[in-house]
């Protein structure tokens, strides 16, 4: 299962959030989607992520506003390719305490998201191929 390629497990089209946009757009976007993490891409290229804390920091200062989603973003981001193994996910997440990793092709292009989830999902369903619990709830 770890042996799986993360394209195997990925959102394709997630819900993104472009630099130009608000503070409040974007919030609205994610209380929307319930997303806590959204990539930030600028004509089809990853450039950044934000997060709901990231909003909340813009909040505290009072300037909100006038802030833009590039002035918060982080533009450092740990991304994955389709082809990495979810074994890799697993291992940044793990290691580096957040829940969602952009994936993306040699040329910066956003293919995707895979999330903390996704992977619990696929080794809790490998393991598990019918809920053990609240199965009309279940979300596959």
């Amino acid at each position: 299962m770890m042996n799986l390629e993360v394209r195997a497990i990925m959102t394709k089209d997630p819900v993104v959030a472009q630099p130009d946009q608000t503070i409040d757009q974007v919030s609205k976007l994610m209380m929307e989607s319930q997303f806590q993490q959204l990539p930030v891409v600028d004509k089809g290229k990853l450039v950044g992520m934000v997060t709901a804390y990231d909003l909340w920091k813009a909040n505290l200062t009072g300037h909100n506003s006038d802030l833009k989603i590039s002035d918060v973003m982080t533009t450092k981001v740990v991304k994955i390719t389709p082809k990495d193994k979810v074994g890799t996910a697993a291992e940044l997440f793990a290691d580096r305490r957040f829940k969602t990793l952009p994936v993306v092709n040699l040329e910066n292009d956003l293919k995707g998201v895979v999330t903390a989830f996704d992977v619990i999902r696929t080794v809790f369903n490998e393991e598990y191929p019918r809920p053990i619990l609240f199965e009309q709830e279940f979300v596959h």
